[in-house]
């Protein structure tokens, strides 16, 4: 049986960050830009919980975001994406709907001082849970293993960046609170290993996001977000660094439906 009619949830922000904190352990090599216009687009497609849905073709499941800023330096701020390419759909009662599988995935980030890229593979699973008739937590567990670079930004021109085998996790929950508020939250970390790398070493880099969305009026909503984003580096003969960014914004949302994505709002 083919997969059709998918479950969806989009949604287009447009707004301003400000940054909160910056910190580094070595002298900055270019100003960081305090305040920033925004737009950010995100897309999940195959969300579970859909009767008659089937996960038979890879990227039945898949989620993407892009970041654009007005940073001439730095225009895209990240670009994230994860899909399903071989899984299985798995029920727990009739308020619990999930697929699990092994999922593929481009990660790029880039929050001013730093960046961090990998393409990787990993376990883990998606899922819907109804907590009430309308209170609904989605969220996606990753463990995983892939290539990725790390490394500071610098001037033009100037290189600083590593790479090697990279394991990673992901933990990424919205709770979804009736028609109106919906709050997002994401942690990530990736590990730059020294092994297959450029060089003797190994750098941790942590991004964690959480948002808080209020609907306004039918697809309008208004949201607050705060990011942190925070690498620990260690080389051979480059010394230690560890750098961190904080943001907080606040921005319009443009919502693709009236559910937050929740599958099965109209259920008995």
């Amino acid at each position: 049986m083919e997969a059709r009619d998918p479950a969806t949830f989009t949604r287009l922000r447009i707004g301003q960050t400000d940054t909160a904190s910056v910190s580094d352990t070595q002298p900055a090599t270019h100003e960081v830009v305090n305040q920033q216009a925004n737009v950010d687009f995100v897309m999940d497609y195959g969300l579970p919980g859909k009767d008659g849905y089937h996960y038979i073709r890879p990227l039945d499941y898949f989620s993407f975001q892009i970041t654009g800023v007005d940073n001439s330096a730095n225009p895209v701020e990240n670009v994230m994406t994860r899909g399903l390419l071989i899984g299985r759909k798995y029920d727990a009662g009739d308020d619990y709907s999930g697929v699990w599988g092994l999922y593929g995935s481009y990660d790029y980030i880039s929050p001013q001082i730093f960046r961090v890229s990998s393409t990787a593979a990993s376990f883990g699973t998606t899922a819907q849970w109804w907590l009430t008739k309308k209170t609904a937590l989605q969220g996606t567990a990753l463990a995983g293993v892939g290539m990725g670079a790390g490394g500071s930004t610098l001037n033009p021109g100037d290189r600083d960046y590593h790479y090697g085998t990279t394991p990673q996790g992901l933990l990424a929950l919205r709770l979804i609170m009736g028609d109106r508020i919906m709050i997002d939250s994401t942690a990530r970390e990736y590990l730059v290993s020294s092994l297959g790398g450029s060089e003797n070493g190994n750098e941790s880099i942590t991004r964690v996001d959480a948002s808080l969305t209020v609907r306004v009026w039918r697809h309008q909503a208004l949201s607050v977000q705060y990011v942190f984003s925070h690498r620990d580096a260690d080389y051979a003969g480059l010394g230690d660094r560890r750098q961190s960014v904080g943001t907080i914004g606040v921005a319009y949302n443009l919502l693709g439906n009236n559910h937050f994505g929740a599958v099965g709002w109209d259920r008995d």
